[in-house]
């Protein structure tokens, strides 16, 4: 990504999240369990809760997605934290930020993006909840209230984890 197209609070942004503890953990049902619902729910083969670091998304839960990280560079979700509004993409080879991009004209050859920020309790954008298809698609309203609802209860789950953080002892 270029600089330009960073969130302004990016340095506060990638220091919260490493605080968090969440990057490179190990699966957690909660974030899993919301994956398989929205893959469910809105009939797509991908279902991912991604975290936005400095050079990398990192895949906290995925669904249907053997990779467990891409370059940012390439990554929509990077699109999406940039933005207080759901990204939607009906079809990414025909959308000039994307159609050039590995992952649409390669594996995994992603048509649909629908995704969702996920935010801390300040509302820094952290990473998103996403549908993934490898078909072009639209999203009706019904579908994008459920991707928003469950995109605030992962939000919800990394803000509970910022307030236990905030009642730890501080560690030399």
């Amino acid at each position: 990504m270029r600089m330009q197209d960073l969130p302004e609070d990016e340095d506060a942004r990638l220091r919260l999240l490493r605080a968090l503890d969440l990057l490179d953990s190990p699966p957690e049902p909660v974030f899993d369990r919301i994956t398989r619902l929205v893959a469910r729910s809105l009939g797509v083969p991908i279902a991912l809760v991604s975290l936005i670091d400095a050079r990398r998304q990192w895949f906290k839960s995925r669904y249907g997605l053997a990779l467990s990280e891409t370059p940012r560079e390439y990554s929509f979700c990077a699109r999406t934290i940039m933005q207080r509004e759901p990204l939607v993409i009906a079809d990414a080879s025909t959308d000039e930020r994307f159609e050039d991009n590995p992952l649409v004209t390669g594996g995994p050859r992603i048509r649909f993006y629908a995704g969702v920020a996920v935010r801390s309790a300040e509302g820094v954008a952290l990473g998103s909840l996403c549908a993934i298809d490898d078909r072009p698609r639209e999203l009706d309203d019904d579908d994008l209230r459920t991707l928003t609802d469950l995109a605030d209860i992962v939000s919800r789950e990394m803000q509970v984890r910022e307030a236990l953080l905030g009642r730890r002892p501080a560690q030399d």
